[in-house]
């Protein structure tokens, strides 16, 4: 399976268990440190598609950023939402496991096994 991307956050444990668990596999996957190479809006449609999620779900609440920009609104719309995510990235839940057609946040890490065949 050589169709794996990994939206990775090196500090972050629950990513780096993400990646130990693939590498145990014997998987490589394409590891995308979206904090370095953020994801723009387009690009995030699409994960979000694969996801099956709403923008809303992609969101890290406890982030300075969530309070700051005021993100718990519930009239923002999925491309304000989108915007906010492109413009921080920091914002985005991690690790995220996508292949081709189908995504999954790793929380737990262990969520990721449910893309492995």
């Amino acid at each position: 399976m050589t169709d794996l991307t990994l939206y990775h956050n090196p500090r972050c444990s629950k990513s780096r268990g993400a990646l130990e668990l693939l590498e145990a596999r014997g998987l490589t996957p394409n590891v995308v440190r979206y904090l370095e190479t953020p994801l723009d809006a387009a690009q995030l449609e699409a994960l979000l598609a694969k996801l099956g999620v709403g923008a809303r779900q992609l969101l890290r609440s406890g982030e300075d950023e969530y309070k700051t920009l005021n993100l718990d609104d519930a009239s923002l719309s999925e491309a304000q939402l989108i915007a906010a995510i492109a413009a921080h990235p920091k914002l985005m839940e991690r690790p995220i496991l996508a292949t081709a057609d189908k995504a999954v946040i790793g929380r737990p890490a262990e969520n990721i096994l449910e893309l492995l065949p």
